[in-house]
């Protein structure tokens, strides 16, 4: 079968790989290269980097034109094959191709459809997560189901590890539904419940500011969904300060009445086992792991021991 791949990031380099074993890769339809860094060098997406080493056609435009549907259609491919690719395709696009399109979706649909499935579910504190291969649709996330795979959450997870392995999941549940396709095109798929559908939207940097007026829970999993970007921070004497590795402390801190300690973002006192604690809006959160602007990262006793004003002050405006 003749197929068009299209992704960008990371997460979809596993589907591609695996796609080119099983079918004939006619095109790899991936974003521009984008400029990085102060000097402002193009770089390259994951996926194109991978297309060029397995010598691979690559399409980059801009847009998706009617010059890049002409581009599409002398291809003559059958099918598409989406992971990470970010846009939505026209009916126009969608026709170039007679068995249709399948997607692969780092979640359980129609549970976190959007572009940041992995991180809302560390966000949303699930106890589980998977990967979809779904029919694709007009509209974003809503085709038919093909093949689902679950994923449990220990709670450690962040989104750049989670993303590792849900990428290796999906590839492999991918390989497995283009393993079974007929010449006649895609098989029939289960609908998704309406009903248990959620969203999820694109992450920005003012995301990851930590509003210490927040249950300790809900912070803990930022600081995990945020990793490797934007990174959950907040601010100490005016610097920014990024927390790297934090839990939840059980139960109560015996110095919490003290005057001034109920102030979310007050940091109580160092504990040997759960780092520096720091009151919030709903319990206390330990930091682990801390960088301060223009500093290396450092484990809560190398920074205590350069900052011993830390304990008492507080974080965040």
């Amino acid at each position: 079968m003749r197929v068009l791949f299209a992704g960008s990031p990371s997460l979809a380099v596993p589907s591609l790989v695996r796609t080119a074993a099983c079918c004939q890769v006619v095109g790899v339809l991936t974003c521009c290269d984008k400029p990085v860094g102060r000097g402002g060098g193009l770089e390259a997406s994951p996926v194109k980097r991978r297309a060029e080493e397995l010598g691979l056609r690559l399409l980059q435009p801009e847009r998706l034109d009617a010059r890049a549907l002409e581009e599409v259609r002398g291809l003559s491919p059958d099918l598409l094959v989406v992971a990470a690719f970010g846009r939505i395709f026209s009916s126009d696009f969608l026709s170039l191709f007679p068995c249709g399109g399948i997607n692969v979706h780092p979640s359980l649909l129609p549970r976190h459809r959007g572009p940041s499935p992995v991180s809302a579910a560390i966000l949303a504190g699930d106890t589980e997560t998977g990967v979809t291969i779904q029919k694709i649709a007009r509209k974003f996330d809503t085709g038919d189901i093909l093949a689902q795979r679950a994923a449990a959450l220990g709670g450690e997870e962040t989104t750049g590890s989670l993303t590792d392995s849900l990428a290796l999941a999906g590839a492999e549940l991918l390989g497995e539904v283009l393993a079974r396709l007929s010449p006649g095109g895609l098989p029939a798929g289960r609908p998704q419940d309406e009903s248990l559908a959620t969203y999820c939207r694109i992450i920005d940097k003012e995301d990851g500011r930590v509003d210490w007026a927040r249950p300790a829970a809900l912070i803990e999993r930022s600081v995990r969904a945020f990793d490797p970007w934007p990174r959950a921070g907040t601010t100490w004497k005016g610097s920014s300060l990024l927390l790297l590795k934090t839990s939840v402390y059980p139960g109560t801190f015996p110095g919490a009445g003290e005057p001034g300690a109920e102030q979310p973002g007050t940091v109580l006192a160092a504990d040997r086992h759960r780092g520096l604690l720091v009151r919030t809006g709903e319990g206390i959160l330990g930091v682990e792991r801390l960088q301060l602007q223009f500093k290396k990262p450092l484990d809560w006793r190398a920074f205590l021991n350069g900052h011993p004003d830390f304990v008492g002050s507080r974080l965040g405006g």
